[in-house]
């Protein structure tokens, strides 16, 4: 029989099955079928056209010319919007598939659409150490344009399809961030385009009320279309140390005290129970000991997640080093560890071997796909949250994640909060080290409820003046919400640039409560 036959008669089969079992049935409990035959060669599709049309940009030099016309769009469409009355709030037209995070944003079938096509990367300033971007550049592009120039930036947040948009509006954060801070912090300016169609640049000595109230506002001061961020010279490596801790005391003690050693580069957690982690330190380097290389970013590789864990098997400490690239996107193939509850096979040596250089899937498209059966399934029975807490509290935290939801591995990053205006900043008047617990996967807690179980956790973040991500669901009153987050500059701003009728206030566009 020809392959093609073969082929023809293996996709008969597979449409009678799911004739057989029904769709939505298929969708639910058998989504890797769907994954793996559509979802990851389109993604591969879509990662060569946006790779091929960010080379062409540049080798062209277009975007630096283009750019101003651009942004000259964006304020007519503002201005049209003016002349129409002000009828309905403004929104960037980007859909909301597109965009990393799991929520379904509806606003944007009932608000004004502002179409924002900037994707490029405009300058590199190797004198000042600055390169200047348009806001939806993700950090696999920016890194892929940066490293083979010597550079690199500070904060390198995980998912190559994170924007530099949604890492400033929203918050982004890496195991660097015990130094650099959040990503916002390596930002030195914004350009935005404000609810009167005026453009505006912010930094912290122009406009610097504006330029601390951007992080976290989710794009309710004004349109950003510009970003200048803080780079750093790249180097090969990362020498990398794992060692396994065993007691929860002992965790956030050994954790605590690497945080706080700038000699590290990085510094992250991964926990795997909650008196099992594997603690890990890095540092960059030129130099590296030729066996002891791991190119843990070939798809061939076992998940890094998967990886670490046999350090905690062995019982045993370890060093690698690791190409920083690979390093930077060590998370990426496995989308954390979110992507075994998809293809549950997907970390085996076969599957690797054959198919892994597809992987992973684009968040964006598995949300596309995913339909409301599928997206109830998640919201009722999936966790994907961060929480942002000071140090001080890791013990009480992880206790605390641990008997709200019981979901592992936890995702430990710790990070430098310094004390500048907006809307998170610590309690004191001092910076104040803290750590971002991430939890992502299926609660394994009894009884478990999607709206109780997080009201409960973000009643504790507030009390210990902590701060919950906010591209993740919040059940949060209008009361609690700005309770955690301090709203004193937003909303003076807001009242100032005539803010209330252009753009929704940011708890009535992330909060279910508040949600249409």
């Amino acid at each position: 029989m020809s392959p093609v036959w073969s082929l023809g008669a293996g996709l008969l089969l597979l449409l009678l099955w799911v004739r057989h079992r029904g769709l939505e049935a298929v969708l639910v409990h058998h989504r890797w079928v769907f994954v793996c035959l559509f979802l990851l060669p389109l993604s591969i599709l879509f990662d060569i056209y946006y790779q091929l049309r960010a080379w062409a940009v540049w080798r062209l030099h277009s975007a630096p010319r283009q750019h101003a016309q651009r942004v000259r769009h964006i304020q007519a469409q503002v201005r049209e919007w003016k002349d129409e009355g002000s009828k309905r709030y403004m929104c960037t037209g980007r859909p909301g598939w597109l965009t990393v995070s799991l929520r379904v944003g509806k606003y944007k079938k009932i608000h004004k659409n502002i179409m924002i096509n900037l994707m490029d990367v405009l300058e590199v300033d190797s004198e000042r150490q600055v390169v200047r971007v348009e806001p939806l550049v993700t950090m696999g592009q920016l890194t892929a344009h940066l490293n083979p120039m010597g550079w690199t930036i500070p904060v390198v947040p995980e998912l190559d399809d994170l924007t530099v948009g949604g890492l400033i509006m929203g918050t982004g954060i890496e195991s660097s961030s015990h130094i650099y801070g959040l990503f916002q912090h390596t930002c030195v300016a914004y350009e935005l385009v404000l609810a009167d169609g005026s453009l505006v640049r912010c930094s912290p000595t122009e406009n610097s009320d504006l330029f601390y109230a951007v992080p976290w506002s989710c794009g309710t001061l004004g349109f950003l279309v510009a970003a200048e961020i803080k780079m750093i010279p790249a180097k090969k490596y990362v020498k990398l140390h794992y060692e396994p801790v065993r007691g929860l005391q002992k965790i956030c003690e050994k954790f605590t005290e690497e945080s706080k050693k700038k000699e590290n580069s990085f510094v992250e957690g991964l926990v795997y129970s909650l008196e099992e982690a594997v603690i890990m330190t890095g540092v960059l380097t030129d130099e590296a000991e030729q066996s002891k290389i791991n190119r843990i970013g070939n798809y061939y590789k076992p998940w890094f997640f998967k990886h670490v864990e046999k350090y905690l098997k062995a019982d045993k400490t370890g060093i690698e080093y690791i190409p920083s690239r690979h390093y930077y996107h060590r998370h990426t193939r496995s989308i954390f560890w979110e992507l075994q509850d998809i293809i549950p096979f997907g970390n085996n040596p076969v599957f690797r071997y054959l198919f892994g250089w597809m992987v992973p899937p684009k968040i964006s498209l598995l949300k596309l796909t995913q339909g409301e059966a599928i997206r109830k399934l998640y919201e009722q029975h999936h966790v994907v949250q961060d929480m942002l807490v000071p140090m001080k509290s890791l013990e009480k935290s992880i206790q605390t994640f641990h008997v709200d939801l019981n979901v592992y591995p936890l995702w430990l990053c710790p990070f430098i909060l310094p004390n500048n205006p907006g809307m998170v900043h610590p309690k004191g008047d001092e910076a104040e080290l803290y750590v971002d617990i991430g939890a992502y996967g299926e609660p394994k807690r009894k009884q478990f409820e999607a709206r109780a179980s997080m009201r409960q956790m973000e009643k504790f973040v507030r009390s210990v003046h902590g701060f919950q991500m906010l591209y993740a669901d919040c059940y949060m009153t209008r009361e609690e919400f700005w309770d955690m987050f301090d709203g004193s500059l937003y909303h003076k701003l807001r009242e100032q640039m005539n803010c209330k009728d252009a753009f929704p206030e940011v708890y009535d566009k992330i909060c279910k409560a508040a949600r249409h």
